[in-house]
Parts: structure tokens; sequence; C-alpha cells
């Protein structure tokens, strides 16, 4: 009754493809904040929040669910519930974010972050799935729901461990991989947990109201699409470090040589 991949394996391709650019891009940002101080580390910490919450996570979870389809009924989506889940997911990215970097680099600042980031994601999905409108009840099985918990939490620990620790660009890109590898085992972990049960017709019933996932399409690519485009650019032509900062950096205190964060 229930269709994970409508069109095959192109949407979750498409929406892993998605994911690593994001992460990529949210991590070279991320980058750049924990080498700023001041107005320039808060603007990178939003850019990567953006790169990472709306790419990698949201427009994940949204390419996705163009390949879902339930068997017998219409599917369509609350318009405002959806762009809520969308700023969620920049928002606790954000959030933790900030958290890991207001703290000197640690297991503090990376499990707090993580616990924030990994909760705002998980409440995201559900949040997204809660804005479908359909002739069936939904139930999710409280497993894998569990289990999809434990993965977010895992992933958002290792993508701020990754925003904190990585220098150099085969690093990143390696860690862009498995980020996004992670948020897609989240989202099908969740997804695979859902069940549905079909709510008899009857005369009274009036047509399923919301819009469909393609009437988000053009409006979600186009954004996504210039959101990176334009974030890469900030990348490409902003310098790699900040000359004025370079003093503060250099008097911040370093961890412990045998840290995981050295």
């Amino acid at each position: 009754m229930i269709e994970h991949f409508a069109y095959g394996w192109t949407t979750p391709a498409i929406a892993y493809a998605v994911s690593f650019f994001g992460s990529l891009i949210g991590l070279q940002a991320a980058g750049r904040a924990r080498r700023s101080r001041g107005a320039i580390r808060s603007g990178w910490l939003v850019v990567a929040a953006f790169a990472l919450g709306a790419a990698a996570i949201w427009g994940m979870h949204f390419i996705a669910m163009l390949g879902f389809s339930v068997q017998s009924t219409a599917l369509r989506y609350d318009v405002l519930l959806t762009v809520l889940s969308g700023l969620l997911a920049v928002a606790v990215v954000g959030v933790a974010l900030f958290w890991s970097m207001m703290w000197r680099p640690g297991w503090t600042a990376v499990l707090g972050g993580g616990a924030i980031m990994g909760l705002g994601v998980v409440s995201m999905h559900y949040m997204g799935m809660a804005s479908i409108r359909m002739q069936a009840q939904m139930q999710h099985d409280h497993r894998y729901t569990a289990a999809a918990v434990v993965v977010a939490l895992v992933a958002s620990t290792l993508a701020l461990l990754f925003a904190l620790r990585l220098r150099g660009l085969p690093a990143t890109l390696l860690a862009s991989l498995v980020m996004a590898a992670a948020v897609a085992a989240m989202h099908y972990t969740a997804m695979f947990g859902m069940s549905v049960t079909a709510l008899p017709e009857t005369p009274f019933d009036s047509p399923v109201s919301g819009a469909t996932m393609m009437d988000f399409f053009l409006p979600v690519f186009v954004g996504l699409g210039l959101l990176l485009m334009i974030v890469s650019l900030i990348l490409m032509l902003s310098p790699a470090d900040n000359e004025a900062d370079r003093p503060a950096a250099n008097t911040r205190p370093r961890p412990p040589e045998d840290s995981v964060f050295t």
C-alpha cells in the first residue's frame, strides 16, 4: 500500500546528491566560522546553518518524499507545516553550531550541540510527515522511531565533530559523503516504520485539501539551487582567513595535544 520509491532509485540518488553538496558547502562555511571572530563568525554560522539545514537535511527529506505514495488515496501537504519544518531544520542547525562554538573545543561542545541538532532533525522529519493530508490514518512504529532518533543523534554529533575538527578539502569531501549517508539513513529508517490504514469513504467526505508535492517542486528546486550557488560564490570570493581575526585566533587556548580536537 505504501511506496517509498515510486520513481525507482532516481529520487534517493538525487536526494543524496543534494544532501552531499549541502553538507560540503555547510561544513566549509562552518570551517570559516571556526577561524573567524565576532560578526564575521556569526555570518559564517548563518551561512552554514542554511546550507546544512535547508539543503543537506530538509532538501534531502523533501526530494526523497517525491518518491513517496500511498495507493488508493491522494496525497496533499499542509503548506504552513511544510515550510515550518524547513525553518525548524535551519534553526536547530544554527543553534547547534552556535552552541558548539561558544565552548572551548571538546566533547561538551560536540555532544551538547549534537543532541540539540539530532532531536531537532527528528522533529523536522515528523513535522513534515504531520503535514501530509490523505484519506488514511498514519501510524509510526516506535521501534523505528527510536532507531531514527539514534541515527539522527549520531549523524548530528558527527557533523559537529567534522565542523570543529576537519581541515582541508579531501577530509571535508569524505565527511560530506558520510553525513549525507547518515541523513538519508535517518530519513528512510523513520519512513520504513510508518504504516497507514485506509479510512472508509462516505458521500459526505470532502476532497483532500492542501498542495501536491509537485506544487512545491519548482520553488524548492529553484530555491535550493540559488542557495547552494550563492553560498558557493560567497565561499569562493571570500578570503580563506580574515586577517583582522588572526591575532585573536592565535591567543585562543588550545586543547591538549592528545585531544581529538587538536
